[in-house]
């Protein structure tokens, strides 16, 4: 079945939500408590969820400890994903250290630049390698996922380089847009664009 992009991203904010209620102690829930608890909709919750079958009891709610495994293998998260950065500056560093991303299903494995000095580094448990070998080092590591933290200029290249190695998945913080390649689907993370948005929403003080 295919999801849409926001059923995609509602779907990832209850596997959350419901993770989070598992830490408490939570066993059942009723889809208007979590819309509360979490901000969400209630209403939105039940429409998501019965796309993909009966999970809840009316009147009683949803089983917290039933619903993860089965949010999970629809997201296809109950599998390890091998990560690869090209860019080992501080975002680069920073999102290779992150517990967030070594841990459950996203592990990162490999990183490369092209700085003499950042190359022969340790983060975690691998070498930081020079970018010039980004497809032996991809093809080594098995990485499926590419994150690029590199400059808006690099970024086209290396997203192709990434390609031909076989990775499956980029995840780009380059501010640039991309052409992709059939088969190698990219998302993209602009910091600046969501602050930009941001700005738009603030009082505005003319005085």
């Amino acid at each position: 079945m295919s999801i849409s992009p926001p059923t995609l991203n509602r779907l990832c904010l209850y596997l959350r939500s419901l993770k989070r209620l598992q830490e408490d102690g939570v066993q059942q829930i009723s889809s208007q408590k979590l819309a509360e608890r979490f901000h969400l909709s209630a209403a939105q919750i039940r429409k998501d969820l019965a796309h993909f079958g009966a999970f809840g009891v009316r009147g009683v709610g949803y089983q917290v400890d039933e619903l993860i495994p089965t949010l999970t293998s629809i997201l296809r998260l109950d599998r390890r994903y091998r990560v690869v950065v090209v860019g080992m500056g501080n975002l680069g560093r920073a999102f290779a250290s992150h517990p967030g991303f070594n841990r459950g299903p996203f592990v990162v494995v490999a990183g490369v630049d092209s700085d003499p000095a950042k190359i022969g580094e340790t983060v975690n448990d691998f070498v930081v390698r020079d970018s010039q070998f980004l497809e032996e080092v991809t093809r080594e590591s098995g990485a499926e996922i590419g994150v690029l933290t590199v400059p808006a200029h690099g970024a086209q290249e290396n997203y192709e380089r990434l390609a031909k190695a076989g990775v499956k998945g980029v995840l780009n913080f380059a501010p640039t847009r991309i052409r992709t390649i059939p088969g190698v689907p990219l998302k993209d993370v602009d910091l600046r664009i969501y602050l930009e948005e941001l700005a738009y929403y603030l009082p505005f003080d003319d005085s």
